[in-house]
Parts: C-alpha cells; sequence; structure tokens
C-alpha cells in the first residue's frame, strides 16, 4: 500500500470512525484508586505534593469509599498511617490495626466495592524499611512472618485482595500458606512482583510517612537499569501462586510491561505511582499542559504497554472524563 492510493487518514477522519478503528481502550473498570487512612477523627489533610489526595480518618475513607462506588470505580487499594509505630510495626498486623478497622468500616458501609490492602512494613515501622532490621539491613525470613501476619489480619477483618509490596524473597509463598492454612484459599495475591527502587516514590513517602530513617531500600527493591531480572522476579511470584503481578512504577517502565504482558498469562496491573501524579498536577496548576487530555493518554498508554488494572490516583478524575467522553 502507497500514497496517494492508500492514505491512511482516512480512518481518522470523524470522531466515529475513529471510535469504530481504536485499538486499545480504557475502562472505569480497569482502574482501582489508592487511599490513605489515618487514626484519629475528623482528619482530612490535604498532602501537600499530591494536590486532591489526603490522608484522611476512617469516617472520611468511608464516605469517599462511597464516591468512588458510585462512579463505578471496581476497587480501591489501602495504605494505613498508625497512631504508633515502633521497630517491628505492630499495628500492621493488629486486629485493631488502622487498617483492619478501615476494611471493616469500607466493607459494612460499600460491600459491593472490591477492597485491596497493601500488605508492607514500611508505613508502620519507626526506621521506615520495609522489616526487621539486622545489622543495618532488612532480614528477608524474619520479615515473612510478620507479612504472612499482617495478610492474614488483612483477610480475617473481610479484605478482598492483599497485595505484598515489601519485595522480600518468598513473601507471595508465606502469605498464600498462612492464608491457605487458614481457610482464606479463596483470598487472591495481588504481588508487586516488579518494584524498582525509584525516585517517583517521594511524595508517597509523604503521603504515608514511611520516608526511611536511614539509608535506602535498594538492597531490596529493583534496579531501575534491569530489564532481565523483571522476568525472573515475575517468574517465581508465578510459581508461588500469585494471582496478579504488579509494575510498579509504571510511566517509565513501559517497556517491562509489555514484555511481562508477552511473557505470563496472569492479570497484569500497573501502579501510576505518585511522582507521576503529581508531575502532572504541578503542570497544570502552571498551565503548561491540558490536565484531562494528558491523564487520559498517560492511562491508556499503559493500557497499550499491556496492563489490564491501573492503580492511579487520577482514577475518579479519569472515571468522570471517561463518563463524559465519545472521542
Amino acid at each position: 500500500m502507497f500514497f496517494p492510493e492508500y492514505r491512511a487518514r482516512r480512518l481518522r477522519r470523524t470522531p466515529g470512525i475513529r471510535r469504530m478503528v481504536r485499538e486499545t481502550f480504557l475502562r472505569v473498570d480497569d482502574l482501582i484508586y489508592p487511599m490513605f487512612s489515618a487514626f484519629g477523627d475528623n482528619i482530612r489533610k490535604e498532602i501537600p505534593s499530591m494536590p486532591g489526595i489526603y490522608q484522611q480518618s476512617i469516617e472520611h475513607i468511608v464516605a469517599e469509599a462511597k464516591e468512588v462506588h458510585e462512579l463505578g470505580i471496581p476497587a480501591v487499594i489501602l495504605f494505613g498511617i498508625p497512631e504508633e509505630k515502633d521497630p517491628l510495626g505492630q499495628d500492621a498486623y493488629s486486629d485493631e490495626g488502622i487498617i483492619q478497622r478501615t476494611v471493616r468500616a469500607i466493607k459494612d458501609a460499600v460491600p459491593e466495592l472490591t477492597v485491596i490492602t497493601d500488605v508492607c512494613m514500611c508505613e508502620y515501622t519507626d526506621h521506615g524499611h520495609c522489616g526487621v532490621i539486622r545489622d543495618g539491613d532488612v532480614d528477608n525470613d524474619e520479615t515473612l512472618k510478620l507479612l504472612a501476619a499482617e495478610a492474614l489480619s488483612h483477610a480475617r477483618a473481610g479484605a478482598d485482595i492483599v497485595a505484598p509490596s515489601d519485595m522480600m524473597d518468598g513473601r507471595v509463598a508465606a502469605i498464600r500458606e498462612i492464608l491457605d492454612a487458614n481457610d482464606f484459599n479463596h483470598i487472591p495475591v495481588m504481588s508487586y512482583a516488579v518494584k524498582y527502587a525509584s525516585a517517583y516514590y517521594g511524595p508517597f513517602r509523604d503521603a504515608a510517612d514511611s520516608t526511611p530513617q536511614f539509608g535506602d531500600r535498594r538492597s531490596y527493591q529493583m534496579d531501575p537499569a534491569n530489564r532481565r531480572e523483571a522476568f525472573r522476579e515475575a517468574a517465581l511470584d508465578l510459581q508461588e501462586c500469585a494471582d496478579f503481578l504488579m509494575v510498579k512504577p509504571a510511566l517509565a517502565y513501559l517497556d517491562i510491561l509489555r514484555d511481562l504482558s508477552d511473557r505470563f498469562d496472569l492479570p497484569l496491573v500497573a501502579y501510576n505511582v505518585s511522582g507521576e501524579y503529581s508531575m502532572v498536577k504541578a503542570a497544570a496548576q502552571l498551565d503548561w499542559i491540558d490536565e484531562d487530555r494528558v491523564v487520559l493518554e498517560t492511562l491508556v498508554g499503559m493500557k497499550r504497554a499491556g496492563a489490564d488494572l491501573i492503580i492511579t490516583y487520577h482514577a475518579k478524575e479519569a472515571a468522570r472524563l471517561l463518563a463524559s467522553s465519545r472521542d
């Protein structure tokens, strides 16, 4: 096919034709909305680096969960800010911890909403790392015991899916084993299978009060320069019976999303992380971009790269845009 007989623009001429030949679709059903639950009452504190996103006490979390459900978004993922932190992050696996109480409140108020819980220690430890510290680093195998206890406590509270984000070796198997042993074999595990040690997490650490008090997380999160390592990490989680695989962050790792989509059959999740969100918001506040179009274009790009689901702080605005958009 050659010009002038073939003219590619014929299939772009009208909104109707463009919709008819569109290859990739973003739906509200693809979206997962992150929420930050804070200990206390009547708390609704906007995160300065993430306009429109809040640390909220449970009554406000429940109100927003209702809004999310009314917009048609099928799921939320919860992160907790406890009353107190300690070296072992005990609030993470307490049946009366902030996340456990939040899960129960949401499921009582909006039972149809799917509740996913982040399973990690960094939000609950006073040192800000993702597990038990031994000799200045995270002790992998000791941390597995706490992660398993945390996941079990979330399932007992009513979580629909547990999502380990810690990047400890063997965490999926440890969680699957304890869930199955306690009659929670129906609870899926959404693994943060490929999680890079990224500078894009900065605003999240403000939101979750989880900045490490010493060092960094590069001994357990992945090197951004590595591609083949992602295959090994995902394959290990598949062998350990993960039900979803996740790539985090998304925007700078679209090649990894495509690689995993081509190689694995499990549902693939992209995490459109805090730094990606904040850059869009900052540019929009300066009138440098058309925010609505950039939001949808970014999320469609993640779908086109192979994501089945997208965790995004843009979920509510994207849902509204999708409901009103025809082109």
